[in-house]
């Protein structure tokens, strides 16, 4: 029999609620806390947003990171119906889309909602020129999605390091992929109660622990062509 121990009392504080501050992800707050280190990821890499790049769902981060070496900017969704679109495809079935085609892959939280993940990161291999560069995120801890079907249809998955890994690994040499995780069991609570980024300083921000990721963050390059 496990004998009762001497422990301190927890105080719950502002935590102390069986609701989320925010059911948005904060957005009615301020800037999400996955998006602080999707923009700060994305930013670290913005010299491979150049030539031809495909983003999802609209062309914001390409806008904001691309410059002068962005020479064309198409957007993918699955929805016919999203006025940013201009290539309609399931990423997981997207083989009616010419491959070989795009510099650079922008790829923001997208692979959980998509339920043939492997299939998905296949094809976005396969749309990259050879040489070009996948800038992926994905979450490891998040509320379930509720656009697109919600608990039913629109949310599969959360991943840990060791499954992007392997995930990646297959359409890509290893060499040439790079996992990027972040970052504690405070920001995993926050934004899962739905504070802010602002809700948080900078400590608490920056601080890493892999054994409580909120997000992965994957930059992947397709390998040289038959010609080098």
């Amino acid at each position: 029999m496990n004998e009762s121990r001497q422990r301190e009392p927890i105080n719950w504080g502002d935590l102390a609620r069986l609701s989320p501050v925010s059911s948005v992800w904060g957005t009615d707050r301020g800037l999400p806390v996955d998006r602080h280190y999707i923009n700060r990821f994305l930013s670290d890499h913005r010299a491979d947003i150049r030539g031809r790049v495909l983003e999802v769902k609209d062309s914001g981060y390409t806008k904001w990171l691309g410059g002068a070496e962005v020479s064309e900017v198409e957007v993918l969704d699955v929805d016919q119906n999203n006025p940013h679109a201009t290539l309609v495809a399931d990423l997981a079935r997207a083989d009616a889309l010419e491959g070989n085609q795009f510099d650079c892959f922008i790829l923001t939280q997208t692979l959980h909602i998509i339920y043939d993940i492997h299939a998905a990161v296949r094809e976005a291999a396969r749309l990259l020129k050879y040489g070009g560069v996948l800038l992926c995120t994905i979450p490891a801890v998040s509320r379930v999605n509720y656009e697109d079907g919600g608990l039913e249809t629109g949310d599969y998955w959360r991943l840990t390091r060791a499954a992007v890994t392997r995930l990646f690994h297959q359409p890509f040499r290893p060499e040439d992929v790079t996992v990027e995780t972040y970052r504690n069991v405070r920001v995993c609570a926050a934004f899962l109660y739905g504070f802010a980024t602002e809700d948080l300083d900078e400590s608490t921000l920056t601080f890493n622990d892999p054994w409580f990721p909120l997000i992965h963050c994957i930059r992947a390059k397709r390998e040289p062509g038959p010609c080098g």
